[in-house]
C-alpha cells in the first residue's frame, strides 16, 4: 500500500444526496459487488465497474475517461441471527423505506490506482476519507431510485378537507360490528357523512366484500368513507373518496368519527391497510411451478434462460422484456452491441439507450448470470437473476406511470418500450421494432351511391376484443364464461358488416358496407385480448375466459384485395378545419363498453390512435378531469393551431413541418402524443412532400404466406391491469419455457395458459 500522486491531481469531490452513486453493479453488465472481486467505483464520477473477467469495464472506463481512482466494493452476507426482533413497522405509505445495509452485510473496501498499474493506495491522503465515507453512506443510484419510484403519498382533497356530516348520532358498538346489508364482520366502510356501515368491494388477497358500501355512495352520492380496522390511535386510517376513485387523507379525521361517539384515541388497528394489502398481494401472486400430478418443474439454466428478479411490481416490465429479447432481431441488433458499442461509447452508460440495451441482452442472452445457487442449508435451488433497475429507470424516466413501482399493463408498456426504441433508432437504419409493423386497409362502400373509400391504418400490434358470455356464477360470486372461439375474435376485427353511414357523396345518412383486411403482414404479430372491460359501477372487469387459440395460425383469409381500377372513390369527408380523426374501429370498441361518444373521441386523440385498450387505461386515469365531457376543439381552418415552438421542436427530430403539423392536428396539440404519434405513423408519410403514395405503398408487394407460429404469450393473474402478476412463456430450442421473474422452468403442457393469456406474439413462418 503506498502513496498515490493522483489523489493530489483527480479533483475528487464527495457525493452529494443526489447524486447518482453506482456501487451495486457494474453499469455495463449484471456482475455485482456480492461476486468474490466485488465492484470498482470511480472516485471521480461514480459509476460502478466489473473486474478480473473477460470483460473487465471497470478498467475500459478507465481507459475512455483517465479517471485514475476507484473505490473497491465486496460485499458479504452477516450470519442470520434469530433474535425474536420485533415486527417490521406499520406501512403508511406506499414507499420503500431505506435499508441499514450495515445490519445485512459486511463491506470489504480498498483504494485502487489504476495510472499507478492498479496497486492499492494508502486510503487516509488528501480527502479520500471523505469521498469514501460519501460513497458508503450514501443511497446506491438503484437505491435512489427504487425509493423515489415508490414513493405514493396519499393526499387531502376537496371532499374530506370540505365534508359536511348529517347531524350528530353516536353509534352503538353492535352497530359497528357487522355491514348494515349482509353478515360480513371484516373490511367494513364507515360512510363518515350518515354513519352507514357498508362492506367493501373484495380486495387483494381474496379479502371478502359485497360492495355495499359503493352501492351506498351510488344511492346516496356520500362519497368519503373511513374502513374501520384500520384506524389508529395516531389518528390515520383508510379513507376512500367515491368521487375521487382513490384513497385520500381526512385532515380531520378525528373530529369526523367523534361525531359517531368513536374516540380515535382508544383505537387499535386490527385490519391491513390497502397499501399494505397491495404490497403484500403483488409480491406473493404465483403461477403454479408444478405439474398436474404435483412434480416440480425442471429449472433450467444457461444462454436465454436468465431470469429477472421482481423489483416489486416489476413483472408487468419482466414478461415483456424477456418476449421481446427471444425475438432474433433484436438478439443480432443488441448483443454484438454488448462488445462493440460498449467498447466506444462516451457517454453515461446508465443514461445511454444502446449501452442499456446491449446490457440487458448480455444479462439475458449470455447465460452467465443463469447458474444455480445453494441456500444456507447447502439445498440448491433456481437461479438468483438480474435485477433490472437501471433498465426500468431508463425507460420509465419521466413516464406518469413506468416511472412508478406501481403495476402497470403489459401490453402498454410494450408500446412504450416499442417507441422508444424506434426513436432511439431512426437514424442508424436499423430499428429491430420494424418487424412488428403491418398495415390495416379499411374499406367502406356506399350502398346507394357504390362509390368506394378506403384508408390504411399503420400499427403494430392488433387488438381483438373478448366476445366472453356470462353463463354463470361460481360458489365465490365470480362469473363463469363459456369458451370463446379465437377466430370469431378475429373475424369481429377483421371481418364484413353493415354499418349506418353519412354518405359525403349523397350527402345523407345511408348505409355502407364495411371490411377491415390487413394491407401488410408483419415478421412479429403481436395480438392482445381485450380481456379488461368497464364494468358495473365504472369498475375495471377482467374476463377470464378460455380462448382457443391455436399455435398455428394461417392469416391468407384476411388479407386485402388489390383496389379495383373500376371503383369511383368517395369524396373526401374530412373537410378543412374539421377535428382530429380518430380510429372507427377503436372508437367503437369504447362505446360498447358504455363511455360517452366524447369521451372515447378525447382518448384516443390523446393518445395517438394507438387501439382501445390505450385509450381505455387514458380513460380511467382521466375520469376526473374537469374537461372531460368538453367538446372537442377543432383546428383552425388553414392550420393546425400549433405553436411555432412545437413545430421547430419536432422539426429538430428531422421531421419535416408539414410531418410535424400533422402530427400536433392529430393529437390536439399534445407534444409528448405528437411525438409517439409520428414514430408511429413514419411508415404512412408521403414519399415526397407533395403528393404521392406513403412509402409502404410503394414499396413491393409481400406476396410470402401468411402463416404464423406461436413463439410466446404473455398471462396475467389477477382482477386489473393495476393488480396481480405477470408471467411469460417462451418457445425456446422447442420446448415450452415458462419466465415466472425469476424462476426459470420448463412445462412440459402449455394447451391450457394458452388459453387464459393477454398477449401473443406469432413469428411468420
Amino acid at each position: 500500500m503506498t502513496d498515490c500522486p493522483h489523489v493530489s491531481t483527480a479533483n475528487l469531490q464527495p457525493a452529494g444526496p443526489a447524486t447518482a452513486v453506482h456501487k451495486e453493479e457494474c453499469t455495463l453488465c449484471f456482475d455485482s459487488q456480492d461476486l468474490p472481486q466485488g465492484i470498482d467505483v470511480c472516485l471521480t464520477c461514480f459509476n460502478g465497474g466489473c473486474l478480473e473477467n473477460d470483460r473487465n469495464h471497470a478498467h475500459l472506463h478507465y481507459q475512455k475517461t483517465k479517471h485514475p481512482l476507484v473505490l473497491n466494493i465486496k460485499r458479504v452476507p452477516k450470519t442470520k441471527k434469530r433474535d425474536g426482533s420485533p415486527p417490521p413497522a406499520k406501512i403508511t405509505k406506499l414507499a420503500i423505506e431505506e435499508e441499514i445495509e450495515e445490519n445485512l452485510f459486511d463491506f470489504i473496501t480498498s483504494v485502487k490506482c489504476y495510472a499507478c498499474g492498479g496497486r492499492e493506495v494508502e486510503r487516509t491522503q488528501g480527502n479520500l476519507p471523505a469521498v469514501i465515507d460519501s460513497i458508503m453512506v450514501a443511497l446506491s443510484a438503484k437505491r435512489q431510485s427504487e425509493v423515489k419510484a415508490w414513493q405514493e403519498e396519499i393526499t387531502t382533497c376537496t371532499h374530506t378537507e370540505n365534508l359536511v356530516q348529517q347531524e350528530s348520532k353516536p353509534l352503538q358498538p353492535q352497530n359497528l360490528a357487522t355491514c348494515n346489508n349482509c353478515d360480513l364482520k371484516e373490511n367494513l366502510w364507515l360512510c363518515l357523512v350518515c354513519g352507514n356501515l357498508g362492506c367493501g368491494r373484495q380486495q387483494f388477497g381474496g379479502l371478502g366484500g359485497n360492495g355495499h358500501g359503493l352501492n351506498h355512495y351510488d344511492t346516496t352520492q356520500h362519497a368519503v368513507s373511513v374502513k374501520l380496522g384500520t384506524i389508529t390511535a395516531e389518528g390515520t386510517a383508510d379513507v376512500f373518496c367515491y368521487l375521487c376513485g382513490d384513497e385520500r387523507l381526512d385532515p380531520h379525521l378525528g373530529k369526523h368519527l367523534a361525531n359517531f361517539g368513536i374516540n380515535v384515541a382508544s383505537q387499535q388497528k386490527t385490519e391491513k391497510s390497502l397499501t399494505e394489502l397491495q404490497v403484500e398481494q403483488n409480491m406473493k401472486f404465483d403461477f403454479s411451478m408444478t405439474t398436474e400430478d404435483g412434480k416440480e418443474l425442471t429449472p433450467l439454466f444457461g444462454p436465454g434462460y436468465t431470469g429477472l428478479k421482481n423489483l416489486g411490481n416489476s413483472c408487468y416490465m419482466a414478461s415483456v422484456v424477456q418476449s421481446v429479447f427471444a425475438l432474433q432481431p433484436f438478439q443480432e441488433r443488441y448483443l454484438q452491441m454488448a462488445r462493440d458499442h460498449i467498447a466506444t461509447c462516451r457517454d453515461d452508460p446508465a443514461r445511454c439507450f444502446h449501452c442499456q440495451m446491449a446490457k440487458m441482452a448480455d444479462g439475458l442472452l449470455s447465460g452467465r448470470y443463469s447458474q444455480p445457487w445453494s441456500n444456507d442449508e447447502g439445498e440448491t435451488r433456481g437461479q438468483d437473476g438480474i435485477a433490472p433497475n437501471m433498465f426500468k429507470e431508463f425507460f420509465g424516466k419521466g413516464h406518469p406511470e413506468f416511472s412508478t413501482m406501481r403495476q402497470q399493463d403489459a401490453q402498454e408498456f410494450l408500446q412504450h418500450m416499442l417507441s422508444i426504441v424506434e426513436q432511439k433508432e431512426r437514424a442508424t437504419g436499423t430499428d429491430p421494432t420494424s418487424i412488428f409493423k403491418f398495415a390495416l386497409q379499411h374499406r367502406l362502400q356506399c350502398l346507394e351511391c357504390e362509390r368506394v373509400g378506403h384508408r390504411s391504418e399503420n400499427n403494430s400490434a392488433l387488438t381483438l376484443p373478448l366476445l366472453a358470455k356470462v353463463i354463470g356464477v361460481d360458489e365465490n360470486g365470480k362469473k363463469q364464461y363459456a369458451p370463446v372461439n379465437f377466430e370469431e375474435a378475429l373475424a369481429s376485427t377483421l371481418g364484413d358488416d353493415i354499418r349506418e353511414f353519412q354518405c359525403p357523396h349523397d350527402q345523407r345518412k345511408t348505409q355502407a358496407s364495411a371490411s377491415t383486411r390487413f394491407g401488410s403482414f408483419p415478421d412479429v404479430l403481436v395480438v392482445t385480448l381485450n380481456r379488461f372491460i368497464l364494468g358495473e359501477g365504472w369498475v375495471q372487469e377482467k374476463l377470464n375466459a378460455h380462448v382457443g387459440v391455436p399455435e398455428e395460425l394461417d392469416l391468407e383469409r384476411y388479407r386485402a384485395a388489390p383496389q379495383s381500377p373500376d371503383e369511383v372513390p368517395l369524396p373526401d369527408d374530412a373537410p378543412s378545419g374539421s377535428g382530429p380523426q380518430v380510429d372507427e374501429g377503436a372508437l367503437n370498441q369504447l362505446l360498447a363498453m358504455g363511455f360517452p361518444e366524447v369521451r372515447c373521441r378525447k382518448a384516443l386523440i390523446k393518445t395517438g390512435n394507438n387501439g382501445a385498450d390505450v385509450a381505455m387505461n387514458w380513460l380511467f386515469e382521466h375520469m376526473e378531469d374537469a374537461d372531460i365531457d368538453d367538446p372537442i376543439q377543432s383546428a383552425p381552418v388553414g392550420g393546425s393551431g400549433a405553436s411555432e415552438a412545437d413545430l421547430s421542436q419536432l422539426m429538430d427530430m428531422g421531421f419535416t413541418k408539414e410531418q410535424a403539423a400533422r402530427a400536433l392536428k392529430e393529437t390536439g396539440n399534445d407534444m409528448n402524443r405528437a411525438v409517439d404519434w409520428l414514430f408511429s405513423h413514419a411508415d404512412s408519410f408521403p414519399a415526397d412532400e407533395g403528393s404521392g403514395g406513403s412509402a409502404a405503398a410503394s414499396a413491393a408487394p409481400d406476396n410470402r404466406p401468411a402463416k404464423y407460429h406461436l413463439s410466446s404469450f404473455i398471462s396475467h393473474k389477477g382482477t386489473s391491469t393495476h393488480a396481480g402478476h405477470y408471467v411469460v412463456h417462451i418457445k425456446r430450442d422447442g420446448r415450452w419455457v415458462l419466465y415466472n421473474d425469476n424462476k426459470v422452468v420448463e412445462v412440459p403442457n402449455v394447451e391450457s395458459a394458452i388459453g387464459e393469456a393477454y398477449i401473443y406474439v406469432f413469428q411468420r413462418v
